[in-house]
């Protein structure tokens, strides 16, 4: 199979998915573009022409790996909003949330926020912050722990016999991280 056909019937697919991720239409036209460099370059290591259309995702996928790590190597979290529908006055977990995740050492933050708030796999993750797995796996889930150590701390909720945490909001003045 040719590029030229490739692209005839596969570019609108690709593209599609590339917008779902990148939301710019210019940066996905570029990553698009990209996408069909390599393919062009690598089609004759193609062995299996029943496993094309999960090849041409795979090398997207990792094209726009490769422009979010070229442009996103830091993650800044003073940028993240965490909306609620509840009233601004009213004290609620996402101000919990926010006062705890700015208060998170930046070695648990980054890679906490790429794993669950990105999506990004571990491994990804691993080789964007060049780190070993097994440290980004500690502190992906130490973060977590942080986090939930926070809402036990700040609001007084308790961790019940399956491991979620429970409890109530209490006011914003007897809040020991939001006040």
């Amino acid at each position: 199979m040719l590029t030229q056909e490739i692209w005839t019937k596969y570019a609108d697919d690709l593209k599609r998915y590339i917008n779902s991720k990148v939301k710019d239409v210019a940066i996905a036209d570029d990553i698009l573009q990209d996408t069909f460099i390599k393919i062009h370059t690598k089609l004759h290591t193609l062995k299996d022409l029943n496993k094309l259309k999960s090849w041409l995702f795979s090398i997207a996928r990792f094209t726009l790996y490769d422009y979010f790590k070229a442009n996103y190597n830091t993650v800044e979290l003073h940028n993240l909003r965490l909306e609620s529908d509840a009233e601004i006055n009213e004290h609620t977990e996402a101000d919990c949330l926010r006062g705890i995740l700015k208060n998170l050492p930046k070695k648990y933050r980054d890679p906490l926020f790429l794993s669950d708030i990105k999506g990004l796999k571990q491994q990804v993750i691993a080789s964007e912050l060049q780190l070993p797995l097994s440290t980004v796996k500690s502190q992906i889930q130490r973060g977590r722990k942080l986090i939930a150590k926070g809402f036990i701390d700040c609001c007084g909720f308790v961790m019940n016999a399956d491991g979620y945490l429970v409890g109530e909001i209490q006011d914003k003045a007897d809040c020991k991280i939001c006040e």
